[in-house]
């Protein structure tokens, strides 16, 4: 019911996007403009996570991806490093019955080995547990890079040619993109990216070539519903190229 009358409401021909991927800037600065702490920002940050996952949820979006913490995070203040270190711990040990009781699956990118073993533990369990969900697929980008991504899945290539196990030839797009972290799911359809910032900082290069971009200027902690509906009728409003002739949203 509900993602019929988002069909109706934005007048989208088919289902919404099938792949969302968002960008979650401007905890810091939302809690600068409130006189808090940066961790407070980052916490409020981590509760509107959870609203608009659910959100997502509902709507019929199969995939989610979203970039909770990048490899470049780690220059960080290592006081705000090991706050929202905390938070992720917090979250993934709060969370495993909900993922189970909303049949989400939970996939994480990036290189899990850069995580105590306190989260690793809790992260292969997430993954474990809901592997067999058949819901939306929630993809958490965590000490994730796109550029250590694609370098990851050249290696992996490069390897299988040293073994023989597979030819130079045989390399092509569909090869790079099943050694990627996101193998064997679709490329995205829209990038939103929250907090003013109109840049991609290494998130998901070779997954959102041909994505629809949408910037806001509202900080993360405020993005709600009423800002993902809006993404969505911009999304829904606009033709699809892919490089050649149109094809619709």
């Amino acid at each position: 019911m509900v993602i019929e009358c988002m069909r109706s409401k934005f007048n989208l021909k088919s289902n919404p996007p099938g792949h969302v991927a968002i960008i979650m800037d401007g905890n810091g600065r939302w809690a600068k403009e409130r006189l808090m702490t940066r961790s407070l920002g980052h916490k409020f940050g981590a509760e509107n996570f959870k609203s608009i996952t659910r959100y997502c949820g509902s709507l019929g979006i199969k995939y989610l991806t979203v970039f909770a913490f990048s490899t470049e995070n780690w220059k960080r203040s290592s006081k705000e490093v090991d706050f929202i270190m905390g938070l992720f711990e917090e979250y993934l040990n709060k969370s495993l019955e909900k993922f189970l009781h909303e049949n989400f699956r939970v996939i994480f990118l990036g290189d899990k080995n850069g995580f105590p073993s306190k989260i690793r533990d809790l992260i292969n369990r997430a993954e474990n547990e809901t592997q067999k969900c058949t819901g939306m697929v929630l993809n958490i980008a965590a000490n994730y890079g796109s550029k250590a991504e694609i370098t990851s899945a050249v290696k992996v290539i490069a390897q299988k040619v040293k073994n023989d196990q597979i030819s130079i030839d045989e390399i092509d797009e569909t090869l790079i993109s099943n050694n990627l972290y996101t193998s064997n799911q679709p490329e995205v359809d829209l990038v939103i990216r929250t907090g003013g910032e109109k840049r991609v900082s290494n998130f998901l290069f070779w997954q959102s070539a041909y994505a629809e971009y949408i910037f806001t200027d509202v900080l993360w902690p405020d993005f709600d519903s009423k800002c993902m509906d809006r993404a969505l009728k911009e999304f829904s409003s606009r033709k699809r190229r892919f490089g050649g002739m149109t094809v619709d949203s």
